[in-house]
C-alpha cells in the first residue's frame, strides 16, 4: 500500500498525456497487487433483520460461515461446520428423538438446535447434511421479535442459508474416503432450462462407522430447487429437501440428577472410551422433508412482496436408550425404548419489504404476518430396563439383539399421544438513516398462542399474547468501514399451564402464565477495513431471564413466576486476509451465567446453568493457496477450537462433575484447479480425547483422516 501512495504523489509532475497513461499503469497495479479477495468475508444478509442489510450496519451480531469454507476444511458433518463459529459448542450429538432429536449447542449461555432454513422454521429430528449449505448465520442473542418463540433460543438461533440455482450449466461430484469406515459421495449440478429457469440439485451419500466397539450412520439426502423468472417483478422459487439415516448410535451416559455423585474423576469414563454400550442390530430410522415455496413481487421501485409458504415432516422409528447413573460409584443402569413418531410443521409468511424516503431520510422496512402451525404425534413403546453397566471391569447385562429386545418390549405401550402449536403473528421493524453515518432500528412483534408449549406438558395453553420489541443504533464513525453500535432485544417462550392447589393439597386447579422474557443488552464495535480485507467484531452482552417456574416458597403445591437467570459475556471474531493467497477466521468468547432468583433450597442459586456450556471457547482457522508460479493451487490448512472445563452436572444438591479443557487441532493439504480439487484432511491431529455434555459425558471422535477427489464442470 505504500508503493502505491508514493507513486500515486509523483503522478503530478508529468503532462497530461504522460499522467492518463501511468494513472492507468497504476490502477492495473493496485488490482494486481493492492487488492485481493476475502474468501471468508460476510456479505450483506437478507435473513438476519429479515431485509437487506450490510453487517456493519447492522446492530445485531451474527456470524457467518460460506461454503467455500466448508469446502476447505473437508466438511462432511455439520458439527464440524459450526465449529468455525465464535462461541458455539455442541451440548448432545443427535438422538433421532421425535421432536427434539437434533443436535444441541451452547450459544451465549443457553442451549439451542439448528432451527431454520433461508430464515424460515424448519425442524429436523437428525443432524443436517452440509451439501446443500451456500452459508451458515450463526445469530446471536434473543430474537423473538423478528422470529418468534418456537425457533429461538435466548442465546441466539442457527439459520441454514441454501443453495439456489442460477443461470449458467456447471457443478462438481466429489468422492470422500476415510478413517472409520467412511464414504461419502456428493454432486452439485445446476442446469438452466431456459433463460428464464434453473434447476439445481445437490445430493449426498454419506456411510461410516463409530470409533467405538459399535455404531455407523448409513445416510442418503438429495435437494432439487428451482427458480422461475416469470418477469422483471415476479420471481418464484422452490426448494425441497429430502434426507433418510439409518444409525446405530452410541448410549446417553446421563449422570445422576437426584442423588449424590458418587464420580469424582474422568478415570473411569477414559478407561471406556471406546466402549459404546450398543450394538449395531439396535437401529433407528430418521426420515426428514422440507419444502419452501416463495413468490416474490416487485411491487414497485420501493416495495417488494414475499409470500412464503415452508412446510416440513420428520419421522422417527427405532431404538432409542441411555444409561442412567445408578450412584454407587460404578453402574448404570440401561433404559430402552422403541421410538415410533411423527413431526410436521407449516408456516406461511406475508412480509412487505421496502427501501424509501419520508423527506431526506431513508427508511428500510418490513411489515410481516406470520402463521405457524406444528404437530407431533407419538405412539411408540414404554421404557424397561435392560441391564446393567460396569465402567470399573466393563461388563453389561443387557440384551443388545434386537429379537432379544423386542421380547422385552412385548406389551409395553405407551399409548398414542399428540402435541399441537398454533401461532399469529404480526411484526413490523424499521431501520431509519438520520444520517448516511446514524442508523437507528426499531422492531415490534404481537404474537398470540394456542397449544402446548412442549410435547411434555400436560395441559394446553389457551391465547396466550406476547409483546416483543427490539431497537438499535449504528454510528458509522468511518463510513463503511468502522461502526459502533448497541442493541436492545427480547425473546421469549410460552409456558404451560399447571394444576396447582393450597399448602394443604385441597382446591386443586389449572393455574395459566405469562410469556417467560428473556431481555439483552449489548454494545461493541464493527469494522470492514481493507476492501473487507480484514472484517471483525467485538462485542459485550448482558442477557437476562425473568418470569421462569418456580416453586411458591410459602406453598410446595402452587407454583409461581420469580426465577431469573443472567448470562453475560464478551466475543471477538475476526476474518481476514493480510496477503494474497491466506484467509483466516477466527473468534473467543468468554461467558458467565449464573442462575440469579429462584426457590430457596432448589439447588442453582449461585451456579452455573448445565447448558451454558464451557465458560471459554476459541476458534480458529488459517489456509494460504499459493496463487501463482509452479506451485500454484497448492494449499495448506491449519487450525482448531479450544473449550475451557466444563460442569456438564452442576447442582448444590446433588454435586458437580466438570469435563476437562481440551484443544483439538486439525490441518488438511489441498491442490486445486479449474477442472479438480484434491485434499488430505487429518482431524484432532493429536488423538485427544475429549468429551461433551449437558448432564451427560459423551466421548468425541479420535484422530480421522479423510481423502477428497472433487471434479467441477
Amino acid at each position: 500500500m505504500y508503493k502505491i501512495v508514493f507513486t500515486l504523489s509523483l503522478l503530478t509532475t508529468f503532462s497530461y498525456a504522460q499522467e492518463k497513461k501511468d494513472t492507468i499503469k497504476q490502477l492495473k497495479e493496485v488490482i494486481v497487487e493492492g487488492l485481493h479477495e476475502n474468501k471468508y468475508k460476510k456479505e450483506s444478509s437478507e435473513t438476519v433483520a429479515k431485509m437487506p442489510l450490510k453487517d456493519i450496519e447492522n446492530p445485531q451480531v451474527y456470524n457467518s460461515i460460506p461454503a467455500n469454507l466448508l469446502k476447505e476444511q473437508v466438511v462432511t458433518n455439520f458439527n464440524d461446520a459450526l465449529k468455525n463459529a465464535t462461541g458455539v459448542a455442541r451440548l448432545w450429538e443427535s438422538t433421532g428423538r421425535n421432536g427434539d432429536g437434533a443436535e444441541y449447542y451452547s450459544m451465549r449461555g443457553f442451549s439451542v438446535q439448528p432451527t431454520m432454513t433461508n430464515g424460515l422454521p424448519s425442524l429436523t429430528n437428525t443432524t443436517i447434511d452440509p451439501i446443500n449449505i451456500d452459508n451458515i448465520e450463526v445469530i446471536k442473542g434473543p430474537s423473538g421479535t423478528l422470529f418468534g418463540s418456537s425457533v429461538i433460543s435466548y442465546g441466539g438461533l442457527i439459520n441454514v442459508v441454501t443453495k439456489k440455482p442460477y443461470q449458467n450449466f456447471g457443478g462438481e461430484i466429489s468422492y470422500n474416503n476415510g478413517t472409520y469406515g467412511s464414504n461419502r459421495v456428493t454432486a452439485d449440478i445446476n442446469l438452466p432450462v431456459n433463460d428464464k429457469m434453473a434447476v439445481r440439485v445437490n445430493s449426498a451419500y454419506t456411510n461410516e462407522e463409530s470409533f467405538q466397539d459399535a455404531g455407523f450412520s448409513n445416510a442418503f439426502f438429495i435437494a432439487p430447487s428451482v427458480k422461475y423468472e416469470v418477469n422483471d417483478k415476479l420471481t418464484f422459487l422452490v426448494n425441497t429437501e429430502f434426507y433418510k439415516n439409518t444409525s446405530a448410535r452410541q448410549s446417553m451416559i446421563f449422570l445422576s440428577r437426584f442423588s449424590p455423585l458418587s464420580f469424582d474423576s474422568m478415570e473411569l469414563f477414559d478407561r471406556n472410551y471406546k466402549n459404546s454400550f450398543t450394538s449395531n442390530d439396535l437401529t433407528m430410522e430418521n426420515s426428514s422433508f422440507n419444502m419452501q415455496m416463495q413468490a416474490l413481487y416487485k411491487l414497485s421501485n420501493n416495495w417488494t412482496s414475499q409470500t412464503v409458504l415452508s412446510k416440513s415432516s420428520t419421522r422417527t422409528n427405532g431404538y432409542y436408550h441411555y444409561l442412567w447413573d445408578s450412584a454407587n460409584g460404578d453402574e448404570f443402569t440401561r433404559f430402552i425404548s422403541k421410538a415410533n413418531g411423527t413431526f410436521y410443521t407449516t408456516d406461511i409468511q406475508q412480509n412487505f419489504i421496502g427501501d424509501f424516503k419520508i423527506g431526506n431520510l431513508r427508511n428500510r422496512m418490513v411489515v410481516g404476518v406470520d402463521y405457524y402451525n406444528s404437530r407431533l404425534i407419538n405412539g411408540g413403546s414404554g421404557w424397561v430396563a435392560n441391564g446393567v453397566v460396569s465402567l470399573v471391569n466393563g461388563t453389561d447385562t443387557g440384551i443388545l439383539t434386537q429379537a432379544g429386545t423386542d421380547a422385552l418390549l412385548t406389551g409395553n405401550f405407551a399409548g398414542n399421544t399428540e402435541a399441537t402449536q398454533e401461532i399469529m403473528s404480526v411484526y413490523v421493524s424499521d431501520v431509519l438513516n438520520i444520517t448516511n453515518k446514524l442508523s437507528v432500528m426499531a422492531s415490534l412483534r404481537l404474537d398470540y398462542f394456542d397449544g402446548k408449549a412442549s410435547q411434555w406438558d400436560a395441559e394446553e395453553t389457551k391465547g396466550q399474547v406476547a409483546l416483543s420489541p427490539k431497537f438499535g443504533a449504528v454510528y458509522q464513525i468511518i463510513e463503511n468501514k468502522v461502526s459502533v453500535f448497541g442493541n436492545y432485544m427480547n425473546g421469549f417462550q410460552n409456558v404451560a399451564p399447571r394444576t396447582v392447589a393450597d399448602l394443604d393439597g385441597s382446591n386443586p386447579r389449572i393455574k395459566e402464565f405469562d410469556p417467560e422474557q428473556a431481555n439483552q443488552y449489548e454494545f461493541g464495535l464493527k469494522t470492514s477495513l481493507y476492501k473487507d480485507i480484514i472484517s471483525a467484531s467485538l462485542s459485550y452482552y448482558d442477557i437476562r431471564v425473568k418470569d421462569r417456574i418456580i416453586t411458591d416458597p410459602n406453598n410446595i403445591n402452587n407454583a409461581i413466576q420469580g426465577g431469573e437467570v443472567e448470562s453475560k459475556g464478551v466475543e471477538l471474531s475476526i476474518v481476514a486476509s493480510p496477503i494474497k493467497g491466506l484467509n483466516i477466521i477466527t473468534g473467543i468468547s468468554h461467558n458467565k451465567a449464573e442462575v440469579t432468583k429462584e426457590t430457596p433450597g432448589e439447588g442453582y442459586l449461585g451456579l452455573r446453568p448445565e447448558e451454558a456450556g464451557p465458560e471459554t471457547l476459541v476458534n480458529f482457522w488459517a489456509n494460504y493457496t499459493v496463487t501463482e508460479g509452479q506451485l500454484k493451487g497448492f494449499g495448506i490448512g491449519f487450525g482448531g477450537n479450544y473449550a475451557s472445563e466444563y460442569k456438564t452436572l452442576n447442582r448444590a444438591n446433588t454435586g458437580t462433575f466438570e469435563l476437562p479443557a481440551y484443544t483439538i487441532l486439525n490441518s488438511v493439504l489441498s491442490y486445486d484447479d479449474a477442472k479438480f480439487n484434491v485434499s488430505l484432511k487429518l482431524n484432532n491431529m493429536l488423538n485427544e480425547k475429549y468429551y461433551s455434555g449437558w448432564s451427560t459425558v459423551t466421548p468425541q471422535q479420535l484422530r480421522s483422516l479423510i481423502a477428497g477427489i472433487t471434479y467441477k464442470f
